[in-house]
């Protein structure tokens, strides 16, 4: 029996849309990570870019359990010295970009190498409902009902 190793024209790509409300800020992140990567295939090769396209729609409308929303903070540096800043979570949120937290979360569960910013170019986060990515004809994922967990109401 031989191992079998992908090849990149060999990888047939997808594309999913998932609706993110109500649904669990790190269990969607971990799903879009898995399917990015393509781990969810039986021709999953770790060194090459297996993964689907997602397209995430509602991304202001995640939910965080628990006290996140306020209590979680996001560290960044200007440059300049003394620089640092924090935004919290509902920050974030409420801020002109939402879409920048399932960005990050997701983009802290794939490789940080070459590999792995590849696998980011096939993610595409909005804020609301509409995406330009109609002509894909993306198939909906239902993150919310894989799992019971994974979608809280308000």
């Amino acid at each position: 029996m031989k191992t079998y190793n992908a090849k990149s024209s060999d990888v047939a790509r997808r594309w999913y849309v998932i609706d993110a409300e109500g649904v669990v800020l790190g269990r969607l992140a971990s799903i879009v990570a898995m399917r990015l990567r393509g781990k969810h295939k039986p021709t999953y090769t770790p060194h090459v870019d297996c993964g689907d396209n997602i397209v995430i729609v509602n991304a202001e409308k995640v939910r965080l359990t628990g006290n996140k929303r306020e209590d979680k903070v996001f560290y960044y540096h200007t440059g300049h010295p003394g620089g640092i800043k924090e935004r919290t979570a509902r920050q974030t949120l409420e801020s002109k970009y939402p879409e920048r937290l399932i960005e990050k979360a997701v983009e802290r569960m794939v490789p940080r190498n070459n590999l792995g910013r590849d696998q980011m170019r096939k993610l595409h986060i909005y804020a609301g409902t509409e995406h330009p990515h109609t002509a894909q004809q993306p198939e909906p994922l239902d993150v919310a009902a894989m799992n019971p967990k994974n979608k809280r109401s308000a």
